[in-house]
């Protein structure tokens, strides 16, 4: 249908065109042959697919989706990484009707490129057409994954809808099988790989990026058939099943997703550029640099940024509080103990606590905040700004307060503050003989206490926790990864930052290959198996993490554990946690009234030391998933449009 001859609106929940004849084409509507007739009208229709693209990146939260500037109730909060000023607890996505049938149109635009650039294939090189086909391809499939995580079978709609050429029982398009639409996913990658180019430019999808997003998929994929419990059928339309696959399909899901890691070796690499072997600092900065240098062989696939016309809030929310701009935001993410306890190099404990307590119940003492984290993992320093660590060139204060008992003073040891698992405030509860032992601050604008020994001190130091007040340090922690160690405070503000984001990057090709090995191996073809050793410490190495131990390698059950518990270190904060959780079915498992733990630092008065205070977050959040969210709610109007030709899943 001619652009020439219709002005095209949206309709239906596909963007079904409802189109009125016109004898002449209007002056100021765009017209075919000036879109796919010229490289610039092309290369404009290419930027409007690629900026639709349902990525999850830094303007991207559950609750408002993508392409928003307010950075809430981050992903990271609701997957135990991280604690949230604005996140009471476990939640899903709350996946509007514009979004769903946002993905529809983004489906649309790409049929209608695929249907109609042939008729203008005499102005360009098999080459260049090639490469256009080959990136709608690649937009439609990672768009039809980006549906089925969510729903599991959909409606595939691979050509465009006409109204009224059509009749409207022709338009209204039934849920495919969940099978159907994963196999759709894999043939629209395979296209997409036999015809994309090996180099494009940045933000642009390539051969390589196109066999590492289908790796991501199939292995979804395979996780789903594995895993899930949930069935639907669709006795509406021939009695489909819509959620759930057969067992039998994972090992060939699996087995696609390994093939199309493995293929992507030798022409992406993992960021060594800073590196050096047993330099902690070196492989630090390395690490921390990666995030930053968009042009690097680990980088697959890149969303820029750019000011002002493309932008997003990332810093202004997530900075420590001393280091926050004019609007007054900070500290949005706050990793947890849990997730913090994940790295190797810290002493821990028989629960895999950090030894924070002496054998006798009484805290352990130190110099400074950064001497229990002087041996971890340089991937936690490159992850997580860690209590007393530098960051813009400040030592990041994060204390919860000023421990002033004395009994310290005559043995050197302090009592355990609270009972174990008492979910109390400190300041409630912490008093011996009716004098108070903690001096804490409600928000940034501290009274400065005076010590014993006549110096002055804030309470909560420059980054909190402040008592009364979200922007500070919930956890005892806030987040680095992602953020500009370059940008002037002043320059911290939001919809200003700029730093790309790495949609997909070669770690997680190799975490990928590995898991697939695992899944494959536990299916009974362990081929891959010292494959997929060799693939997890290649990240380790860089990491500065112990390599795998034997213990891992003794089942493939232990070595599949240890994929996952990389996973969730390596890609922590990268929104791939939430989905993960939810195709390995654990979410439900891991959030049943839980609780996550934080790190309390406290500056004892008369010992002149720190110590640190392991519990729960005193704000009492508890977090438990409900198991409808495995599959998510389609929005009413997509039922209601198709004549209820569509179902709904299961528990809505």
């Amino acid at each position: 249908m001619k652009i020439a001859k219709y002005i095209l609106c949206l309709f239906f929940i596909f963007n079904i065109s409802s189109c009125i004849n016109m004898d002449i084409p209007p002056m100021n509507v765009v017209q075919d042959k000036d879109v796919f007739g010229t490289s610039n009208g092309i290369s404009s229709y290419m930027a409007r697919l690629y900026s639709c693209l349902p990525i999850e990146d830094f303007r991207y939260t559950p609750t408002r989706l993508f392409n928003h500037f307010w950075l809430v109730n981050p992903p990271s909060c609701i997957t135990g990484e991280g604690l949230s000023r604005d996140m009471g607890g476990a939640s899903s996505e709350n996946v509007d009707n514009k979004i769903f049938s946002d993905l529809y149109v983004l489906i649309r635009n790409c049929n209608y490129f695929l249907e109609t650039i042939d008729q203008y294939k005499d102005n360009y090189t098999e080459k260049e057409l090639n490469n256009w086909k080959g990136e709608a391809y690649f937009v439609r499939a990672v768009t039809y994954h980006a549906l089925a995580k969510r729903y599991g079978g959909v409606p595939l709609v691979n050509n465009v809808l006409k109204y009224p050429e059509q009749p409207v029982d022709q338009l209204n398009v039934p849920r495919s099988s969940e099978e159907e639409v994963w196999k759709a996913v894999s043939a629209d990658f395979d296209n997409a790989i036999s015809l994309l180019s090996e180099t494009n430019q940045r933000g642009r999808a390539t051969k390589w990026a196109a066999y590492a997003f289908k790796s991501r998929a199939m292995l979804y994929a395979g996780s789903i058939a594995k895993y899930n419990q949930i069935q639907l059928f669709d006795s509406k339309n021939g009695n489909k099943r819509v959620c759930g696959m057969d067992a039998s399909l994972a090992q060939g899901f699996f087995q696609q997703a390994y093939d199309a890691a493995k293929a992507v070796e030798g022409h992406h690499d993992l960021y060594m550029k800073d590196w050096k072997a047993g330099d902690l600092t070196a492989q630090y900065t390395n690490y921390l640099n990666l995030f930053s240098d968009a042009a690097s062989t680990e980088a697959i696939f890149v969303k820029e940024y750019s000011y002002p016309e493309s932008v997003h809030g990332y810093d202004a929310y997530n900075v420590p509080a001393q280091c926050k701009g004019a609007n007054g935001y900070s500290s949005e993410i706050s990793p947890t103990l849990d997730y913090v306890e994940m790295f190797d190099g810290l002493p821990k404990d028989s629960k895999g606590h950090l030894d924070v307590y002496n054998a006798d119940g009484t805290y352990k003492l130190y110099n400074n905040t950064m001497d229990i984290f002087a041996t971890a993992e340089p991937r936690l320093r490159a992850t997580v700004i860690l209590p007393g660590d530098q960051f813009k060139g400040e030592s990041i204060e994060i204390r919860r307060g000023i421990y002033v008992g004395k009994d310290d003073a005559e043995t050197g040891k302090i009592n355990r503050l609270l009972p174990e698992g008492n979910t109390s405030r400190y300041e409630n509860y912490v008093n011996v003989g009716g004098k108070t032992l903690i001096i804490s601050s409600s928000n940034a604008n501290q009274t400065a206490y005076t010590l014993h020994d006549g110096t002055k001190m804030n309470p909560a130091g420059a980054s909190g926790y402040f008592t009364g007040d979200g922007t500070c340090a919930l956890s005892g922690f806030t987040i680095r990864k992602w953020l500009s160690e370059s940008t002037p405070k002043a320059l911290v503000l939001e919809n200003r930052a700029t730093q790309p984001w790495i949609e997909m990057r070669y770690a997680e090709v190799l975490l990928t290959r590995a898991e697939a090995a695992a899944e494959l191996a536990s299916l009974g073809k362990a081929d891959y198996l010292s494959d997929a050793y060799s693939c997890i410490d290649k990240i380790r190495n860089r990491a500065g993490a112990t390599l795998l131990s034997s213990s891992e390698k003794s089942s493939v059950a232990s070595f599949t554990s240890a994929v996952r518990k990389e996973r969730r270190k390596e890609l922590g904060f990268e929104n791939k946690t939430w989905w993960d959780m939810k195709r390995w079915r654990v979410a439900d498992k891991e959030q049943q009234n839980t609780r996550y733990y934080t790190l309390m630092p406290f500056y004892a008065d008369y010992a002149g030391k720190y110590f640190f205070d392991i519990r729960w977050d005193e704000r009492g959040n508890t977090y438990t998933f409900d198991t409808r969210w495995y599959y998510q709610q389609i929005p009413g109007n997509a039922i209601s449009t198709s004549n209820n030709l569509i179902i709904q899943n299961p528990g809505y």
